[in-house]
């Protein structure tokens, strides 16, 4: 099963932010992987969807921005994929 966009560090909940197995252990445990990697196990419209939020499009597809990092890491135990964008992470869980 592809994984599901779960949320932003924005939007994360106050209580789990330094909660063990948080957002900042998540943060901290993240290790690069490549696109290739990250699109194998997340859910494809959950993606596009927050790619189109962010601006992105066929004249600009994200693929091309090399602004943008693709993490995996553990959230709680379990593994998660994530992209950084203007130091924010999107968390696919």
């Amino acid at each position: 099963m592809k994984l599901k966009f779960f949320n932003n560090c924005v939007g994360w909940p106050a209580r789990d932010v330094n909660a063990e197995g948080g957002l900042c252990d998540l943060i901290s445990e993240c290790r690069q992987i490549t696109r290739e990697t990250f699109l194998r196990h997340v859910d494809r419209e959950d993606r596009k969807a927050v790619e189109r939020g962010l601006g992105y499009g066929p004249d600009f597809p994200m693929s091309r921005d090399w602004h943008v990092g693709y993490y995996r890491s553990k959230l709680h135990g379990r593994r998660v994929y994530l992209f950084k964008h203007s130091a924010i992470e999107y968390v696919f869980a």
